[in-house]
């Protein structure tokens, strides 16, 4: 049994796989994150050049 569990840590088959999917989750969360900021963002910039574009008197 000890044999058996040493050699599984020994073992590096999937490891890249595993690493792949770690890179992603990563890249994924930071998009959700950035997507997240931008959009409240946006959001109260568009609000704002309603209340400039509405504020004005152009006649």
């Amino acid at each position: 049994m000890r044999q058996r569990f040493k050699r599984f840590l020994q073992e590096e088959d999937g490891a890249v796989t595993v690493d792949w999917v770690v890179i992603t989750a990563g890249v994924v969360g930071l998009a959700v994150g950035i997507y997240g900021t931008l959009e409240a963002n946006t959001i109260a910039l568009g609000d704002a050049a309603a209340v400039a574009v509405t504020g004005e008197n152009d006649f």
